[in-house]
């Protein structure tokens, strides 16, 4: 005998006893209907329409359910402000880096071969052999040292570096960016003449310009039976430098190698060999191959040697601040477990309902997941874009905000850089985007499952 059942949407169908739930095509008519309108019902699949329909309207909650949509609305906020707030700190770190590495190998280079003062290796004939490894685009022999710059009645400490006039052309980071003054005669003459590159802002702290007499007085000069001499000379500045690293810009100067070798009393005997490279990331099979020519008379280090300490705390604060925002991220999504929590109480006889008409568990999780997952999702991807949006234009921002506020947000002579970098890492952003969305997800889960373990029995007990 079949007996009459019917869906949430009040269609009636014929059930056999002990069917299954798929009802087929019956040869006879059911009650007085002709045969041409029996039909198939089919038991709905998971996340159907009318689940998808049913999670909509909670989420539009009526106005006597105010407080789950201001829970909601508070959940939803407070994921989009930490996703972006995760996007923005993370793409900026990833500017300092990307800045700083460009700016760090693009001033100094990327393997440094040093030998000993008394092994009396040719580093003219060396350099050349080094300058042959593949992937090695300069070999440049360098002198430095440290010496006092006198100015315009200002005094400063300063690092000298003596190189010559091709290398300091290759050197494109500071070559290209000579303004004001230029490198006319810089290198030129006896002993390469007496014209000298000044980092802008030591320039500006001594009170400098092209053409100014700026003289220099280096602690050891020449080498004299009573030890060595203070050496003192005057030169002119040829033009100023600045390559965007306050700390170069306010440290450096540039002179002719011939000049250095006899300003400090080092004629011919180079402090170290700088290489580059077409790839930093190589520095380490180019170092093994330069020592290997090189010898055990001299020293071979690479730029991750030279700065380790520098990169290791570079690294280790990157990924405490990732874990720290993360975890902003989870408790901005904890806020969808009480919105949650409050709508399965307020809607316990709508769910006790849609149980006794048929609806299973498994109906009842996906509704609510649904409805709680769609405010993680709307949350998520509104961070995303705020995110984005603020990266991309974070140089019109910083101005926006320092000219209406009267100060400098981002100080250059504390932060090596002039201006806030900002590198977005789509790979990072996409891992951002999927924790956001797994915490919204895991935290719908808990009432969600609380829901579907609803007692329909219960819950209309007292209504």
């Amino acid at each position: 005998m079949e007996k009459a059942a019917q869906l949430p949407g009040g269609l009636l169908f014929a059930r056999e006893p002990g069917h299954s739930g798929r009802v087929s095509r019956k040869s006879e008519p059911m009650s007085d209907a002709p045969a041409s309108e029996a039909f198939d019902v089919r038991p709905a699949g998971p996340f159907s329409r009318w689940e998808r329909m049913v999670a909509g309207r909670y989420l539009r909650s009526k106005r006597r359910e105010g407080g789950v949509a201001m829970i909601g609305v508070i959940a939803y906020v407070g994921i989009a402000l930490a996703v972006a707030v995760l996007i923005i700190v993370m793409s900026v770190m990833n500017g300092f880096r990307a800045e700083l590495l460009s700016r760090i190998l693009g001033f100094n280079g990327h393997v440094f071969v040093t030998a000993a003062p008394a092994s009396g290796l040719d580093t003219s004939s060396l350099a050349g052999r080094l300058a042959r490894i593949p992937g090695v685009v300069q070999a440049a022999p360098v002198i430095e040292g440290q010496v006092m710059a006198v100015g315009d009645g200002q005094v400063s400490g300063a690092i000298v570096r003596g190189i010559s006039r091709a290398d300091l052309m290759a050197t494109r980071l500071v070559s290209d960016n000579v303004s004001p003054g230029g490198l006319e005669g810089w290198g030129q003459g006896e002993y390469g003449g007496d014209r000298v590159l000044v980092g802008e802002r030591l320039a500006a702290s001594l009170g400098l310009r092209p053409g100014d007499p700026i003289t220099l007085i280096s602690p050891t000069g020449a080498a004299t039976a009573f030890g060595d001499t203070p050496q003192r000379k005057t030169f002119i500045v040829s033009g100023l430098f600045s390559v965007g690293m306050s700390e170069y810009d306010q440290s450096f100067l540039y002179m002719p190698i011939e000049q250095a070798g006899l300003f400090f009393g080092r004629e011919g005997a180079p402090d170290f060999i700088e290489l580059r490279l077409a790839e930093p990331d190589r520095a380490a099979a180019v170092k093994a191959q330069a020592a290997a020519l090189a010898g055990p008379a001299a020293s071979v280090s690479d730029w991750t040697e030279r700065n380790a300490a520098f990169w290791g705390a570079l690294k280790v604060e990157r990924n405490v601040m990732r874990l720290i925002l993360m975890m902003l991220v989870v408790i901005a999504a904890a806020n969808i477990i009480s919105g949650l929590i409050m709508l399965v109480k307020n809607k316990g006889r709508d769910i006790a309902i849609l149980r006794t008409m048929g609806a299973g568990q498994g109906a009842i999780l996906r509704i609510f997941f649904m409805a709680g997952a769609a405010v993680g999702v709307a949350g998520a991807l509104t961070g995303l874009l705020l995110g984005v949006v603020f990266c991309t234009y974070i140089g019109p921002i910083q101005q926006a905000v320092e000219w209406v506020t009267g100060a400098r947000v981002f100080a250059s002579d504390v932060y090596y850089l002039s201006r806030i970098p900002a590198r977005i890492d789509w790979a990072e952003v996409v891992l951002i985007l999927g924790w956001s969305l797994a915490a919204a997800f895991l935290a719908t889960l808990p009432p969600a499952w609380r829901a579907s373990r609803l007692d329909p029995v219960e819950a209309l007990r007292y209504e």
